[in-house]
């Protein structure tokens, strides 16, 4: 299965690399994932191509246009009887990425995943004209934070989810293992040497009785999220 992902932005280098470069880039190659970086300037009817206006009401900064958006996401998708407009794929999701959405997760991800197509909308300075929200399924957030814009909150949605894709990770482990997947944090991970500087691995890892490594993995996954995440234990 090819998941199909349009980012809308009107900074389109700052993809460059972050979308070629390891697991992103094979599965790219792979036929993975199929990603294409949309620059919404080129949408823009003004002369120069400008995207974005002083706000209504006063204040300060400016508002992104909602016309470039709206022709971004139209020249994508086709007509819906109801005046939306919907990916050509079986099943596709606009997706803004913003402060005031839901904040990213391990949930939302395993979602995401049912769906062949994303449109990812990246605004800028005070944000986009609100009326864009008709034709946007869903808000995200990274975090109670503020950016320069929705161009990195879209790297770390296309970097953390494409790596559940089937064939994007090498081993399956690797990612049903990983912290939050299981609503746990991960356990410790050692590697060679066994001794340096006078620290060891636990000597359980060094016996290969691959059940008491099991359980002793099991066991600090809980512990550590005990210590450190209390409250994913209080969501189970």
């Amino acid at each position: 299965m090819c998941m199909k992902i349009d980012v809308l932005t009107i900074f389109p280098l700052m993809f460059q690399g972050v979308l070629t470069e390891s697991l992103i880039g094979k599965a790219s190659k792979k036929k993975i994932l199929d990603i294409t970086v949309v620059d919404v300037r080129l949408f823009s009817k003004s002369r120069h191509k400008k995207v974005d206006d002083r706000p209504f009401g006063g204040g300060v900064g400016m508002v992104m246009k909602l016309q470039p958006f709206y022709d971004a996401i139209k020249n994508i998708s086709v007509k819906r009887k109801s005046g939306f407009y919907k990916s050509p794929y079986a099943k596709s999701c606009v997706i803004y990425m913003s402060p005031q959405g839901k904040t990213l997760n391990n949930e939302i991800l395993k979602n995401l995943l049912k769906f062949k197509h994303l449109i990812l909308v990246c605004g800028h300075y005070e944000g986009i004209d609100e009326r864009v929200m008709c034709y946007v399924d869903e808000e995200i957030s990274i975090g109670d934070y503020i950016l320069t814009g929705g161009e990195i909150p879209a790297m770390v949605l296309i970097d953390s989810m494409a790596r559940m894709l089937p064939g994007v990770v090498k081993e399956k482990s690797s990612v049903t293992n990983d912290s939050f997947y299981n609503g746990l944090l991960d356990y410790p991970h050692y590697t060679r040497p066994a001794v340096f500087k006078g620290h060891k691995v636990p000597d359980v890892l060094l016996s290969g009785d691959h059940k008491k490594i099991e359980s002793w993995r099991q066991k600090e996954s809980y512990k550590r999220t005990e210590e450190r995440r209390p409250d994913l234990l209080k969501i189970k």
